[in-house]
């Protein structure tokens, strides 16, 4: 691999918040104001983090936290479950003790006495990965079946 592959590719370092130029954290910051909605408009975050919106949609996309970028993983899963009350429920249970963060969700009508359902998760800490979780959504009582859809 050359040098100017390597430049072109993605690459991530993990950098100690205390040696980052003032903007990136203040980046971080307007995203972080944005998505726990305390702030509705990224010109509102940007006043209130004390950073220009040119700068903000600068790095917006390249600025992360550790955890927004490195710790979890998405997984999406498609199921198909009896008509039977209790059973989404179930499986959002499972879900959940499998620290799986539930992102989407759909629902089909149910058809001859099943639904599908597609649900995308992320994935905190943990071993898990998405054929163990495939594993843990068959063992629920009311799914028929499960099939991994994309794992990233």
């Amino acid at each position: 691999m050359s040098d100017s592959d390597i430049r072109h590719s993605e690459r991530f370092a993990v950098v100690s918040c205390d040696v980052l130029p003032e903007v990136f954290l203040k980046v971080m910051e307007v995203k972080r104001l944005l998505a726990c909605g305390e702030e509705k408009s990224s010109a509102s975050a940007c006043k209130r983090a004390d950073i220009s919106r040119s700068a903000f949609y600068k790095y917006r996309d390249s600025v992360f936290t550790y955890e927004e970028k490195l710790k979890g993983r998405i997984v999406s899963l498609y199921a198909v479950l009896r008509d039977n009350p209790g059973v989404l429920s179930s499986l959002l249970s499972c879900l959940h003790k499998c620290n799986a963060n539930v992102l989407t969700l759909n629902q089909s009508v149910p058809i001859d006495g099943a639904a599908a359902v597609t649900v995308t998760v992320k994935l905190s800490g943990g071993p898990m990965d998405g054929a163990t979780l495939r594993k843990e959504v068959c063992s629920v009582e009311g799914v028929v079946e499960a099939r991994l859809i994309s794992e990233e």
